[in-house]
């Protein structure tokens, strides 16, 4: 199960106490504070990792606690410092504090890390409080709490392609026909309940392609009607956009309405979202009507670029795995180009 949204109660470590102490040595019995401070309290970290594929560890664990700082001892020791609490989470995060609404972190890049709470400060020894009216304090000050918070971990799913299409346009279908991800399918709506991401592997270069199945959208997606936003966001990081239509015309579907529709959604969700690059995968074209449908298609987006393509045959992958590819690479070097 793919989980990409979670519920978590964090807390950071409180600060360990300060000491009070005094020096207890032979021939020295009047020795002065020597109390040492508490550490600090450990902080709550988030760490990006590749490794990770979605929310599943933190909606079955929501709660996690970063270690206390020690307290301080006499003869100036200072307490250790507690341990950190780090949160391996996928690429494409986001940590929404709850109380606010207030985005906290995003992290989209391997390797990143962000302090998400931090540890209370150790409190100080009585050592800090001798001055020459006061030669023995007694004094020593706590340490502080650490910070807490609740926060809704959400998934934005982060792939080359997104593939978006309504209910049994064949989404699963060809996950399943060009990647090595097996997302269930069968002949009902919203049997995909969950984004699902394939990977499409070049072993003659070590390139890869990563396509994101987004579940079936409805028409009000936009306005959260079905599952909308929870689907719909998972396409907001994706490079490109694939729409996927069925040219067979099941249900009695219109393939060019399904096109109409879809883009429309997408674009009351997010006008961003339609400047993307994208393609027509028209599928079922093994099925007799297909012919009159991919016409209609190919005389309303002329300029379009619109590829013919049969999961079940497995017909029209080969050169549009291609084609994806090649657009994937020029992207990439724009946006660095960019970035620069």
């Amino acid at each position: 199960m793919f989980i990409d949204e979670a519920s978590v109660k964090l807390r950071a470590g409180d600060g360990g106490n300060g000491c009070a102490s005094f020096r207890r040595e032979k021939y020295i019995p009047k020795g002065g504070p020597d109390g040492g401070d508490g550490g600090n309290g450990g902080n709550v970290i988030l760490e990006c990792d590749v490794n990770v594929a979605d929310l599943r560890e933190f909606y079955f664990k929501p709660h996690y606690e970063a270690g206390r700082g020690q307290g301080g001892m006499g003869s100036g020791k200072h307490g250790k410092r507690g341990a950190d609490v780090v949160l391996k989470v996928p690429p494409g995060l986001v940590a929404i504090r709850k109380e606010t609404g207030e985005v906290a972190a995003e992290l989209t890049r391997h390797g990143d890390t962000v302090i998400l709470l931090k540890g209370g400060s150790g409190g100080w020894g009585n050592i800090h409080f001798k001055s020459s009216i006061n030669r023995a304090p007694r004094q020593f000050k706590e340490g502080e709490p650490g910070q807490t918070g609740e926060y809704t971990f959400i998934l934005k799913t982060i792939a080359d392609y997104g593939l978006v299409g309504f209910p049994n346009a064949g989404k699963s279908s060809f996950l399943q026909a060009v990647t090595a991800a097996r997302p269930k399918a069968a002949a009902y709506p919203f049997t995909t309940l969950h984004a699902n991401v394939g990977v499409i592997d070049f072993p003659e270069s070590a390139d890869k392609l990563t396509i994101a199945d987004i579940p079936g959208l409805i028409t009000g997606a936009h306005e959260n009607k079905g599952l909308g936003h929870r689907f719909l966001r998972h396409i907001e990081r994706c490079t490109g956009l694939l729409f996927i239509v069925d040219t067979a015309g099941t249900d009695g579907r219109n393939p060019l309405d399904d096109l109409k529709d879809l883009k429309e959604e997408l674009r009351l969700y997010d006008p961003a979202m339609i400047e993307k690059p994208w393609r027509i995968l028209a599928n079922k074209t093994d099925e007799p009507a297909a012919a009159e449908h991919l016409q209609r298609l190919r005389e309303a987006y002329p300029d379009a670029r619109i590829h013919a393509i049969s999961c079940v045959l497995k017909q029209g992958l080969d050169s549009l795995i291609q084609e994806l590819l090649k657009e994937s690479k020029e992207l990439a070097e724009a946006s660095e180009e960019t970035e620069a």
